[in-house]
């Protein structure tokens, strides 16, 4: 794994730093817990490439200020000042220092343990007891293998701070093309911006590499695309689309389950097909099907002269939820025989869904009997499996995830742990929801999970060793000073479906892909399940699922109670201003630390028995630094 450590000796300090997609896992320890005595947190300076050095920004200040040493050139919310009290800390590129095209290369940064004299007065920066790491940020890419990520977050403080409360992502009426270069909002200042302004700050590094591919096609013109699409109504996405179906170079399988059609050709996939079928020339083609339940797959095959050369795939819709709301991965592998295989299963696709059994039909394919395992420059182990499946098959593919999962509790494993956001964890008999909902049980590994419908709400408690699972869509909060409100996003948060096994261990996984990791689904859903063996990929999924978690883990503790009906289930606690984060103990072992005055303490978790379906989500409180 490409981890920074640097000690400190002095002060028995140590500071890590872990690389995921455009942002940094920091974490810290001490070699003993008397170096923690008096420990009031820790301040983080950044020093990016090219540009001055700042410190990172903490909303949560002392109540007394002036009876802490102050750094007069620094705010009062800069870590300088008001140190975190977390013994890790997620940097996001950009937001404050840095705008929304923030620096990419090698970053510096320089983390000083702070303390308290003993009268609880913070003493001054003490620059040697710091150690500083320095670590290369920016997109993920790994051999043939870029990956990357939504930001979404709409319910955060920095959407709220770039776009206001009111902001609207599509235009009234909900067009299915419009200019995305139009304004859309305003800011709290009075600034205009864009749709395509809040397009690039929710989608991030997944909507970078969406349009890198549509562009490098429409481009060449000797290149040509194949499409699996299952919501479709990003404008721009269909835009492109439209002019190589006019070029002749495009062909699609688009999903038509119920959601997706209805006799009055009103839904966006209709619309599109509409537009496409008067648009195409030549080869260009499409094709409407959902196999026993959905054509659930994401995916754009390019190539060149019939000849499949890069394929991008994962959990994201290209729609403007998809891309924008929910929380999502994407990989692009530029690799022919990687690509050539899922144009093997378009093609497959292609032919079954004009059957009456199609999905029984692609499910004795060769491609869904047996699994592909492409050799991958610089990853150990990639594993594809291609559904629809046979019961049978369908079974053994995800008892092998269970299996994983499972492995991380067994005796002689050191530091076991089990990530996780996976969309769904209820309905129906599926080993792998039982497994990811119960894992939190354990008090023998580290697990830390998120979904929009978990079965249970298990939030952070300081004293229990058990786990946390918390979930995407808390219905309404009400957010304590000193944060702002936030505005409540529409359609799911938590559209990921990944699971990470092993961080730091011996043989580091992560499962991803379009699968709801659900037998129904897995028998009669098109999707792509991806199992890669990889200390920095699964490095990647990890820290985005500690950033997602966190994020919630604050934002269900500050949900509105219930209406009496639902109350029976029981509430979570009602907290301080802010919650202390549980630490992996696959990243840094935690000490101890001495909490400033009046800084709230994490309250205790409670078990809350979810809903069948959440409320309406509401918006939360910042994670990390964005």
């Amino acid at each position: 794994m490409a981890c920074v450590t640097a000690t400190n000796p002095k002060g028995g300090f140590t500071a890590k730093a872990y690389p995921g997609d455009n942002k940094t896992l920091l974490a810290f320890n001490f070699d003993n817990k008397q170096r923690t005595v008096n420990l009031a947190g820790f301040s983080i300076q950044v020093q990016p490439p090219g540009k001055p050095a700042y410190f990172l920004l903490n909303d949560l200040l002392f109540p007394t200020p002036n009876k802490h040493a102050v750094n007069q050139s620094e705010p009062p919310n800069s870590s300088a000042n008001s140190p975190f009290q977390k013994y890790r800390w997620t940097h996001f590129t950009g937001q404050y220092h840095q705008g929304l095209n923030p620096a990419v290369g090698l970053y510096k940064y320089t983390v000083t343990p702070r303390y308290f004299d003993n009268n609880g007065n913070m003493l001054a920066l003490d620059a040697t007891l710091s150690a500083s790491v320095t670590i290369d940020v920016g997109p993920f890419k790994k051999g043939a293998l870029s990956l990357g990520f939504t930001r979404g977050y709409m319910q955060s403080q920095a959407f709220e701070h770039h776009f206001g409360m009111h902001a609207q992502l599509q235009p009234s009426g909900k067009p299915l093309q419009f200019d995305t270069s139009a304004a859309a909002g305003t800011d709290s200042t009075g600034k205009s911006y864009a749709y395509a302004d809040e397009y690039a700050w929710m989608g991030e590094s997944a909507r970078v590499l969406v349009f890198d591919v549509l562009n490098e096609v429409l481009n060449d013109p000797t290149l040509s695309l194949k499409v699996f699409a299952y919501d479709l109504n990003e404008p721009d996405v269909v835009t492109i689309l439209l002019k190589l179906a006019a070029g002749g170079r495009v062909r699609v399988i688009l999903d038509n389950a119920s959601l997706h059609t209805n006799k009055a050709g009103t839904t966006p996939e209709d619309q599109f097909t509409t537009l496409f079928n008067k648009q195409k020339k030549g080869k260009a083609a499409i094709v409407r099907g959902h196999f026993a339940r959905f054509s659930h797959d994401k995916i754009f095959i390019v190539c060149k002269n019939g000849a499949a050369l890069r394929v991008l795939t994962g959990s994201t819709n290209f729609s403007i939820t998809g891309l924008y709301v929910n929380a999502n991965h994407v990989l692009v592998f530029d690799d022919p025989t990687v690509a050539a295989k899922y144009s093997d299963v378009f093609e497959e696709s292609w032919k079954d869904l004009a059957k009456a059994n199609s999905a029984v039909a692609f499910a004795a394919s060769p491609l869904a009997t047996a699994p592909f395992t492409p050799q991958l420059a610089g990853i150990s182990k990639t594993v594809i499996n291609y559904s629809p499946h046979s019961a049978t098959d369908a079974s053994k593919v995800l008892n092998g995830i269970v299996t994983r999962v499972n492995q991380e509790t067994g005796a002689g494993v050191a530091n076991g742990n089990v990530l996780f956001a996976v969309m769904q964890l209820t309905g129906g008999q599926n080993p792998v929801y039982t497994a990811l909902n119960n894992i939190h049980g354990s008090e023998s590994i580290f697990s830390y999970g998120i979904s929009d419908a978990p079965a249970g709400t298990f939030l952070y408690q300081t004293s229990s060793p058990q786990g946390v699972l918390v979930t995407g869509k808390p219905g309404k909060t009400t957010l304590p000073p000193p944060f702002d409100q936030v505005p409540s996003p529409p359609g799911h948060e938590i559209h990921d479906k990944f699971v990470v096994c092993g961080l730091n261990g011996k043989d580091p996984v992560v499962y991803c892909g379009s699968s709801n990791l659900a037998l129904g689904g897995e028998k009669s859903n098109g999707d792509n399940l991806l199992e890669i063996h990889d200390d920095d990929v699964a490095t990647a999924f990890a820290i985005e699922a500690l950033g997602l978690i966190d994020h919630y883990d604050f934002l269900d503790r500050f949900a509105n109670a219930k209406a009496a009906k639902t109350a029976k289930q029981g509430s979570v606690s009602k907290p301080a201003a802010k919650a202390s984060v549980k630490k992996t103990k696959a990243v840094a072992k935690k000490a101890p630390a001495k909490k400033a005055a009046k800084k709230p303490r994490a309250p205790k978790k409670t078990a809350r028995k979810a809903a069948p379906k959440a409320g309406r989500r509401t918006p939360a409180a910042p994670r990390s630094s964005r």
